[in-house]
């Protein structure tokens, strides 16, 4: 659950917020005192019977008369928002060990599935703002890539949405915004086709998607014709010529953590979808999705956005000016503001 900004949802409970049915605070929050809240403590309250939340403003009582109040709103409104503790860890699953960022907080949250160049580590630019507006951000090392290592007594190769699955039930995650980005938006795609019940949004940014049907593989043919295009080298291949003509520190970054993004030891063999994903299949999907693509995209330019706009029937598409295929790392500002505006609006 993000936490709603002060600015908007003051901390005193206007009439219309006490005058509702059920409201623990109705008779407390009448505001004797004018608007001084200094006498008053917030406490976030999930609604029992809508699943929605709340802001309640209790008036700080004498020890024991204060401590009844707490009862009667936790036991009103079912509980008080948990606060999860932030941690660096590996997670034990099913054929491997996958390493994880958890920013902690009361905040919905929002997991990151990085690129097939990257690891947890690419998202620096986005991790603090997305934390600073009120968010639970987890990142992890996709089986294969970063510090999370290979099991080789489990099942292997495993799917990606499998591991996504068991990764945040065993962080005890009901619902999630997911966020994926080129490789990591086919994990995001098979996930949300094989589990929507468990999204509350999803952004697919600079991806191909793992569509399989032949005459979209035909068009990739022809975009990125083999051995050549394969043969450039990765930061030719995904990051626009605007960005690495105008920031070259920036470039050498992102050079960096691509080369930092690989698990030790040999490859690990790729892993399948569970789903062969095709515009068909896509068109049953109705999760939230926002569409987001660089103008400078090699691998998906926004004719290739607008294919899957046509199918994915509930989602919106921006086209970011002059990046590349890794809009997260060139243009930050706008990605970072597009994700944030639209996770918003499917917040609960």
């Amino acid at each position: 659950m993000a936490r709603r900004d002060e600015r908007e949802y003051p901390e005193y409970l206007n009439e219309e917020q006490r005058s509702q049915p059920g409201c623990p605070a109705r008779e407390l929050c009448r505001e004797p005192r004018g608007r001084d809240t200094s006498l008053c403590r917030d406490y976030d309250v999930a609604g029992a019977g809508l699943g929605t939340i709340i802001w309640v403003t209790v008036p700080v009582l004498p020890r024991r008369l204060s401590t009844l109040v707490i009862m009667v709103v936790v036991s009103t409104a079912v509980a008080v928002v948990a606060q999860t503790p932030a941690r660096e860890a590996h997670a034990a699953l099913n054929g491997v060990r996958i390493w994880y960022s958890d920013t902690g907080g009361r905040g919905e949250p929002i997991v990151l599935l990085h690129a097939a160049t990257g690891s947890s580590r690419v998202w620096e630019h986005q991790v603090p703002a997305f934390t600073g507006s009120g968010y639970r951000v987890i990142a992890y090392d996709r089986r294969g890539f970063g510090r999370s290592e290979i099991d080789s007594t489990g099942a292997q190769p495993g799917t990606g949405a499998d591991d996504l699955l068991a990764l945040v039930d065993s962080l005890g995650i009901d619902r999630l915004h997911l966020v994926g980005t080129a490789a990591g938006a086919f994990v995001a795609l098979d996930f949300a086709v094989s589990f929507p019940q468990r999204l509350r949004s999803l952004v697919v940014a600079n991806s191909i998607g793992g569509v399989q049907d032949e005459d979209y593989l035909a068009l990739g043919r022809r975009l990125r014709p083999a051995p050549e295009f394969n043969a450039l080298p990765p930061d030719v291949r995904e990051l626009g010529p605007s960005y690495r003509a105008g920031d070259r520190r920036g470039t050498a970054r992102w050079i960096e953590l691509e080369r930092m993004s690989r698990a030790e030891g040999p490859p690990a063999p790729a892993q399948t979808m569970r789903n062969r994903l095709t515009f068909s299949l896509l068109e049953q999907l109705r999760v939230p999705t926002l569409l987001l693509t660089g103008a400078a995209d090699l691998y998906a330019p926004p004719p290739v956005l607008r294919l899957f706009a046509a199918r994915i029937k509930n989602s919106e598409s921006i086209i970011v000016p002059e990046a590349g295929h890794s809009a997260y790392w060139e243009q930050p500002e706008i990605f970072n503001r597009s994700v944030l505006a639209f996770v918003r609006k499917h917040s609960q």
